[in-house]
């Protein structure tokens, strides 16, 4: 059930905020939000540098987007979902260009000979004109609707489990082994075995410092700990300039080197330089669809199973596991397809990175209102990013993970209909690093179990069209292969 809080009496402005975003009968107050909000665009604003150079390639024309352009565009879009998001839905969900989504049209659809951006991002509008057509339909929600309890606790678990290996990951705590090691371990600590390097001291100070006022229940404990390790890297920079990551320092900033902001003029005319049919003519209709439901069923699921893990965290849930107004987060969230594919940034969605601002406190839209006036503002101010750097909030992302982790006695382990794909929801997203192949294996599982176990009858007919779509999804790379596509 959503928290009750004590009713306070205000008066002017303040007091048609409060009402307006339910900020008092949530159980939190202002100070919260606006913390919640700072938490959350420092966890996510990595975006920004990232999704640059993700989309930094060319296309199969031999054309490039151009860093710059894409960076500006990224923070502006950004900036105004997640404004709509707050004031709208009234929730603490920030949107950005999605991770994952940006890597496949990169690297699998923008590959394709005479492939234009244009023609790749007029996929995405499509994708996200059909989720929005789903949600007005009522199918989306009716979907999220049908998944089993225990199956909604396994999301909330994995997403802390895929937010505390992106804190580690980051932060250079945990490393991915080079294939040419010879060995089987994908990942490993640190450096060689070794915790070596300045960022990574960074970093521990942060977690050691969070967990500390964490478990003292200081007031602002997370975002103190971000502030207080960007200072630490400040200083760290200035003193012993250990390089970065992206300049072959391999103990160096995993991405970001910490330094002060300077105002840059926003470049946004990749706004509107979308084909959306260049594929179909280009590729077939075959195989552009293919290539389009790929798309689709990335979104529509990452973002479910975001927002189901983020509103069980924040207790925004009521007592079956429903989030009341979800049909306006999951419209925001497809609008962010059409609108992320129509500026040339990718595909928009709810951020796991939320999750920081909501251990903050937050737990109405007013902190997605200070995260995304945040991102309006780094458009104009770009490097505004580069002050915080992915070693001073991966502790944050790490300490959250634990408070969502912690649900998994909710799970029935006692019922292996739902124990099994339960695991493997919870499993898969952090070591896949995707949020919809955990959903999918989990899915899939389900149905499967409950066939075997002769229960069929209890699955609702929506999860077996749902695992009919994910065996779909699993088996694109054998199907596009018998098309020639690959």
């Amino acid at each position: 059930m959503p928290l009750q809080g004590t009713v306070r009496h205000r008066s002017g402005v303040p007091a048609k905020i409060d009402h307006y975003f339910e900020i008092t009968r949530r159980g939190s107050n202002f100070s919260r939000e606006i913390r919640g909000g700072l938490a959350t665009f420092f966890a996510m604003s990595y975006i920004v540098v990232l999704n640059p150079l993700i989309l930094g390639g060319a296309d199969g024309n031999g054309d490039e987007l151009g860093g710059a352009r894409v960076a500006a565009v990224t923070a502006l879009v950004a900036g105004v979902l997640t404004i709509i998001m707050g004031v709208w839905s009234k929730y603490p969900f920030a949107l950005a260009t999605g991770l994952g989504v940006n890597a496949f049209i990169a690297v699998t659809v923008a590959s394709n000979p005479g492939l234009g951006w244009p023609d790749v991002m007029g996929l995405v509008v499509l994708s996200g004109i059909t989720m929005f057509i789903l949600v007005l339909t009522g199918f989306r929600t009716a979907v999220f609707k049908a998944v089993p309890a225990s199956l909604k606790t396994a999301i909330v678990v994995g997403i802390g489990m895929f937010i505390a290996l992106i804190g580690l990951v980051n932060a250079g705590f945990v490393r991915r082994i080079p294939d040419v090691a010879g060995t089987t371990v994908p990942v490993g600590l640190g450096f060689d075995g070794k915790l070596v390097g300045w960022p990574t001291l960074v970093f521990v100070f942060g977690l050691a410092l969070t967990i500390a006022l964490v478990v003292r229940k200081v007031k602002g404990a997370i975002l103190i700990g971000i502030v207080a390790s960007t200072i630490f890297a400040l200083i760290v920079e200035a003193v012993a300039h250990p390089g970065s990551q992206g300049e072959g320092v391999p103990t160096g900033w995993s991405l970001v080197t910490p330094s002060l902001p300077e105002w840059t003029t926003p470049d946004l005319t990749l706004i509107g330089q979308v084909s959306l049919f260049g594929a179909f003519g280009n590729l077939g209709i075959t195989a552009a669809s293919l290539l389009a439901f790929a798309i689709l069923l990335s979104i529509f699921f990452d973002a479910m199973g975001t927002m189901v893990g983020l509103a069980n965290e924040a207790g925004l849930t009521d007592k079956d596991g429903n989030l009341p107004r979800v049909d306006r987060v999951l419209l925001v969230d497809a609008a962010g397809a059409i609108a992320g594919g129509g500026a040339s940034v990718s595909s928009n969605q709810i951020y796991v990175e939320s999750g920081a601002g909501i251990g903050e406190g937050a737990r109405t839209g007013l902190a997605s209102v200070v995260t995304g006036l945040l991102f309006v503002i780094a458009m104009f101010f770009t490097p505004l990013i580069y002050l915080v750097p992915f070693e001073a909030v991966a502790p944050a992302l790490v300490v959250v993970g634990f408070m969502m982790v912690s649900q998994v006695g909710k799970i029935d382990w006692t019922d292996w209909g739902v124990a099994i794909p339960s695991f493997l929801t919870f499993t898969l997203m952090p070591f896949t690093y995707s949020i919809a192949n955990g959903l999918g294996a989990g899915f899939v599982a389900y149905v499967l179990i409950r066939a075997v176990q002769g229960r069929a009858r209890q699955v609702h007919p929506l999860m077996w069209g749902v695992a009919a779509a994910f065996v779909l999804y699993f088996g694109i790379g054998p199907i596009e292969q018998a098309l020639g596509m690959i």
